[in-house]
């Protein structure tokens, strides 16, 4: 009898234990990150710095291909028929994102341009009338390769995601200020580094350096490519030989996303010093975002210029 009664006390308290381990808990699911897809890395950074953990961003682009030949992938089209918003620079550069777009038949997908707003500098034929060969219609487009303008893209990237996304308007809000307050402080850091050095006239690789160098205060003297895939012809090349020597040029800007034959070619011939520069974050090793490459491109620059 003593075990009997033992055993259905046993069970009345258990009863309760089982009900509590049983009984369903109800969790709130966590928000479903804004799904993004952007052309190059530099937009990708910038969108990360404003949604950290609300967005899920996908770049076309790594860094090390040419934007103006870039081809795109199935995996590319998958992306963006996912995708809420697509950033582009615009300005003519990924003439490829139309087709992409109208490809994969997302309705509802937004397309942003990151240039709008930012005065356009107009590519100078050069004397040797090959540079209307690469001469943008529209005017250049890598306008984010100044500080200053890449602000506006900035705000642009925030503008658009705040709408998308208004339940973490407050978030992004928070997170463009603080950044658009590095960038500025970086860009008198840099500014700094050139200032000081007088001769500023440089070669470079291909027509991607306007704005940097009106932001700089560097004279472009000669560009090397005077047409996307194409090679300069001997004239051209004589040409630029005779500039180098006779104005004293002794840097040649090129990029790491382009081959460096020709470059190197015209360093023996001069003396002039080459520096390796990228115009996309994630080039070189270190410039990982849009400010590790501001950073290093002017670096690279102001020792090059240093041994003038």
């Amino acid at each position: 009898m003593c075990r009997l009664i033992l055993s259905v006390l046993l069970i009345a308290l258990a009863a309760p234990f089982e009900w509590s381990v049983c009984a369903p808990v109800h969790v709130a699911a966590a928000a479903e990150p804004l799904n993004v897809v952007v052309t190059l890395p530099v937009l990708k950074d910038w969108v990360q710095q404003v949604g950290g953990a609300h967005v899920r961003v996908v770049s076309l682009m790594t860094g090390y291909e040419s934007e103006h030949t870039y081809s795109p992938k199935p995996s590319d089209l998958v992306a963006v028929r996912k995708a809420a918003l697509l950033f582009e620079v615009g300005a003519g550069l990924e003439v490829w994102v139309t087709s992409l777009v109208k490809n994969a038949g997302n309705a509802s997908l937004q397309v942003i341009t990151t240039s709008k707003d930012i005065p356009l500098i107009h590519d100078q034929p050069e004397s040797t009338g090959e540079a209307h060969g690469h001469a943008h219609q529209v005017g250049n487009p890598h306008v984010w390769l100044d500080p200053s303008s890449a602000a506006t893209m900035v705000q642009h990237i925030f503008n658009a995601m705040a709408s998308a996304d208004p339940a973490h308007a407050t978030d992004y809000r928070t997170n463009v200020t603080t950044y658009l307050q590095t960038l500025a402080r970086v860009q008198d850091e840099t500014l700094g580094l050139l200032k000081q050095l007088a001769n500023r006239a440089v070669i470079v690789h291909h027509p991607a350096w306007p704005y940097f160098a009106k932001r700089y205060d560097l004279r472009i003297a000669g560009t090397i490519l005077t047409q996307p895939g194409g090679e300069p012809s001997a004239r051209h090349l004589h040409s630029l030989i005779e500039t180098i020597k006779r104005d004293h040029i002794r840097v040649i800007i090129s990029e790491v996303q382009l081959n460096q034959k020709v470059p190197q070619l015209l360093a023996r011939e001069t003396g002039a010093h080459i520096a390796v520069l990228t115009t996309l974050p994630g080039g070189l090793p270190g410039t990982e975002t849009y400010l590790d490459m501001l950073r290093y491109n002017v670096l690279q620059l102001a020792r090059a210029l240093e041994q003038t």
